[in-house]
């Protein structure tokens, strides 16, 4: 089975070297694991599991599963402090050129309007111009953008991944650990899928940490909804949604399966005004919602178009102003953490050789083939609704 080609990815400057404060959590969380609990099965168990989760993510989650949450979250706010994104200069090597970009295709969706740079700042050559990623004969299914993230930290670059509705259908991945169990969806994109996929990106927070809300699919919940959640919900048809449960959105016969985190963060076109001031039942506990940290978001536009955002040195309300930029009329948070934020996209062969793999944005810390093995984390997928032939 030949194997996808590698992504050239460019040395990053020093202030946002990856390892930084991985190392020191790692370091800590031994410590505090061994004291805890030498030798247990559970400790064996999170350090062995399949997938590609780094050494210091699987302590980490380890950590809060055995009553040592207010002990990572305090060590990642220290780092933080120590730690934080730097301010001005201008992305090394200016806005990239997306990887793997194809010729456009008529058909499909039209083309959003290019992003506007983030407010106060004249747009960077190439800043915010959508890149086809992914065409079909019937249109153009995936486009990508890069933009900086706000107007103080302006060496940094976020990725915008916009999906047309009629074009791709989604897939909520159950995660081994997260939310665990038996389904029949797999925990990765195997051999079948991978000849339609097009992209996968991480889902919300841990369902029994600070995520306050439900996982619902194949009929059963896992965790049960909660009203008023921001609630991913992907219909039996494959088109997405994102609303507040029971109220923009609720179970149906057309439901396939339901994501929930926090509440939702844009709603008819407005960023929530709590970003900046909300507690931990909003926006979590780890490190804080005004914390410029990698962040992830998802939401749909008023066409029905589906938008992920992920990128370094981004608050809760620069994610949220990322989203409305983007034409979303209704999003959510995701994930947060460098080990945890993750957009791939795909070019699918119709084979089930592995596609070709691509990273979203520059500093994304996960690997763009890391859904196509065992996930302990549960991920959501589109596949193409007509496979490309082999």
């Amino acid at each position: 089975m030949p194997s996808a080609p590698t992504v050239p990815v460019r040395d990053a400057p020093a202030h946002r070297r990856p390892r930084r404060w991985h190392r020191a959590l790692a370091v800590a969380l031994v410590i505090a694991a061994v004291l805890a609990a030498l030798a247990t099965p559970s400790l064996v168990h999170a350090l062995t599991r399949p997938g590609s989760d780094t050494v210091a993510a699987r302590l980490a989650e380890w950590g809060r599963d055995h009553g040592l949450g207010p002990v990572v979250t305090w060590l990642e706010a220290r780092q933080y402090d120590l730690h934080q994104p730097s301010t001005g200069g201008a992305p090394p090597g200016g806005i990239p050129v997306a990887s793997g970009s194809e010729a456009s295709h008529p058909g499909g969706q039209p083309a959003p309007p290019p992003l506007p740079p983030p407010a106060g700042l004249t747009p960077l050559p190439g800043e915010g111009v959508w890149h086809t990623v992914v065409a079909t004969p019937r249109g153009d299914a995936v486009r990508v953008a890069s933009v900086r993230p706000d107007a103080q930290h302006t060496s940094f670059v976020a990725g915008v991944m916009w999906l047309d509705p009629t074009l791709v259908r989604g897939v909520l991945h159950p995660g081994t650990e997260d939310p665990g169990g038996s389904w029949r969806t797999p925990t990765s994109i195997d051999a079948a899928e991978q000849r339609s996929v097009v992209t996968a990106f991480s889902a919300g927070f841990r369902l029994q940490g600070d995520s306050h809300g439900g996982w619902y699919a194949e009929g059963r919940a896992a965790r049960p909804l909660v009203p008023g959640a921001a609630s991913l919900v992907l219909h039996r048809d494959g088109t997405a949604d994102v609303g507040a449960w029971g109220t923009e959105v609720g179970i149906g016969p057309d439901v396939e399966s339901v994501r929930q985190n926090l509440v939702p963060l844009v709603d008819q076109g407005v960023v929530n005004p709590t970003c900046a001031t909300g507690g931990t039942a909003e926006w979590g506990s780890t490190v804080g919602q005004a914390a410029y940290i990698h962040r992830s978001a998802f939401g749909v536009t008023a066409t029905g178009a589906e938008v992920y955002v992920g990128g370094p040195a981004l608050s809760v309300c620069t994610l949220g102003d990322l989203l409305r930029s983007a034409g979303v009329v209704r999003g959510m948070e995701l994930d947060i953490n460098p080990a945890w934020v993750s957009g791939a996209y795909f070019h699918p062969t119709g084979t089930a050789a592995h596609p070709a793999a691509f990273r979203l944005f520059p500093d994304e810390q996960v690997g763009a083939q890391h859904y196509l093995q065992t996930s302990s984390r549960d991920f959501v997928s589109f596949d193409l609704r007509v496979p490309p032939r082999s």
